[in-house]
This record gives structure tokens, C-alpha cells and sequence, in this order.
């Protein structure tokens, strides 16, 4: 299994991402930190509404692992969208994390136009902060976060940096082909949040069958799954085990015959969150 996806801007990211979400802030998220980078994770995913980015940065600090060896993703809350508040939602992001730079910023979801008439113009304005940003070289890589096509579509027409990740929500399921083609044409890399489906993928009697028959869990048939489809997965852990099993999956394959059973299953579960229907 690859290492690292080569982004659009030359930049390797490591192939599977250790994700903070719903990780209590303080010592939970100080441990769990530590205990993924232990095992071998290089690649560290937050957002400034986690509320955990402090306890982030001091996990990443109390690892003793170099900076350099590290990719650190955090993202741009809703309320902090436009160019002026983006710049300084990044300042404090940076500050709380205790880093230098970030390796990849997103815009965690689009403005929509269930809430605003200038959700394009917003989003644009958004973006043209976050290109500022990458140019003075403070983010090696942006990008976008829960952008379906039909807000990615005129986010590409304006931009003059084309993102280099659209991070969504992606498991067994919930494939999401024309968000993920449209990322194809345009060399954007897909990262998949949610991997094991918030959990629900778990205790799925299809799964839990063909990981018996690899000898895997669940969890790593899921993440194996994401990265046979070249997506990035982000799972998320607390528990000790879990975040050391979940990046050993390099010593099996799933058949051809396997990909398209879980391919055509139907939705079972998930966020149920859309993009498109915001209230937040």
C-alpha cells in the first residue's frame, strides 16, 4: 500500500490520517496524540471547532517527533468565513496548536444558499484569505472540506490556486460519485472523514463476514477499502489498540470480488449531515 498521496502541488501526504473529531480536549486528546504518533501516524487532522487544537499542538510537542516528519491539517470554522476573519482564525489555529505553519488548512464547510444569497461571493472571499496565506508560505497546502459539486463547481471557477483536498464524508455506503469524480478531473485529492461511519459500520453483519475472511477488523477492512478506492481515511480513536490497529493494514488485499459487495451496499448509516442543508 502507498505511503504517501502525491497532491496537486507536488506535496506528499501520508496515506492515512489520524482524525480528531468528537476527541475531548485535554489530556484524552494529549494521549491519544501521543499514542497515534507512537504508532506510526505522521499525518494529524483537527478543525479550530473541535476545541481541541491546544491539547493537539501539546500532544504533537510532547511526542519528541521533529515538526518536519509531521503533516498537521486543521480547518476553518463557518462563523470565522471572508477574508479578514479568516486570516485571523488562522493566527489563532497556529497559536493554539503551538506550530509555525500548518501543511493543510480547509474551509470545513462551503456557505450555501439555504443561508446566504452571496454564498458564492463568500466562499470566494474565503478562498482568495487562504491563498494569501499559501503564498506567504504559513500553509503548505489548502484546501476544502464538505464541498459538494455544486459548490466546488464556482469555487474552481474564481480560484487562482485550485484546492488540493476536498475532505468528505466517505465509508461504505456512502460514496459520494459525483463529488469524488469531479475531484478526479480536477487532480483534487479526496480525503475520507468518517471511515467507519461514525461507528455504524462496526456492527454490520456484511462487513463484520468479509473481515473474518481476511482475518481483519471492521474497521481495518473499512480503511483498507478507502485506500483501494484512493481516498485518504481519517479514522478517529481514544483507545489505545484501536489507533494501533487501525494503520496495520499493509498485509492484506481485498479481492475485486469483495470491493464490489461493499461497493453496492446501500446507505446504513453515517453523519446524516448534508452540505447543502446546513444550519450551523
Amino acid at each position: 500500500m502507498k505511503k504517501y498521496f502525491k497532491l496537486n502541488n507536488g506535496i506528499e501526504i501520508p496515506s492515512i490520517g489520524f482524525g480528531t473529531w468528537q476527541t475531548p480536549d485535554g489530556a484524552t486528546a494529549i494521549s491519544a496524540v501521543k499514542t497515534a504518533i507512537k504508532a506510526g501516524y505522521r499525518h494529524i487532522d483537527t478543525a479550530a471547532i473541535y476545541k481541541n487544537e491546544k491539547s493537539i499542538g501539546e500532544g504533537i510537542k510532547e511526542s519528541g517527533v521533529d515538526r518536519k516528519e509531521l503533516f498537521v491539517t486543521s480547518k476553518l470554522w463557518n462563523s470565522e468565513r471572508g477574508y479578514e476573519k479568516t486570516l485571523k482564525a488562522f493566527e489563532k489555529t497556529l497559536n493554539d496548536l503551538q506550530l509555525d505553519y500548518l501543511d493543510l488548512y480547509l474551509i470545513h464547510w462551503p456557505a450555501i444558499e439555504k443561508q446566504f444569497k452571496d454564498w458564492k461571493n463568500i466562499n470566494a472571499e474565503t478562498w482568495r484569505a487562504m491563498e494569501e496565506l499559501y503564498s506567504q508560505g504559513k500553509i503548505k497546502t489548502i484546501g476544502v472540506s464538505n464541498f459538494l459539486t455544486k459548490h466546488l463547481e464556482p469555487l474552481l471557477e474564481t480560484a487562482k490556486v485550485k484546492p488540493a483536498i476536498n475532505q468528505i464524508e466517505y465509508h461504505p455506503g456512502f460514496m459520494q460519485h459525483d463529488t469524488v469524480a469531479l475531484c478526479g478531473e480536477n487532480n483534487i485529492t479526496v480525503e475520507a472523514w468518517s471511515p467507519l461511519g461514525t461507528g455504524k459500520m462496526l456492527n454490520n453483519e456484511t462487513l463484520i463476514a468479509i473481515a473474518k475472511n481476511y482475518n481483519v477488523s471492521v474497521a481495518q477492512l473499512c480503511i483498507r477499502w478507502v485506500l483501494q478506492h484512493d481516498v485518504l481515511p481519517l479514522p478517529k480513536s481514544v483507545t489505545p489498540h484501536r489507533i494501533k490497529e487501525n494503520i496495520q493494514i499493509d498485509d492484506f488485499e481485498i479481492s475485486s470480488e469483495d470491493m464490489q459487495t461493499i461497493n453496492k451496499m446501500e446507505y446504513f448509516g453515517g453523519s446524516g449531515l448534508n452540505p447543502d442543508k446546513l444550519a450551523f
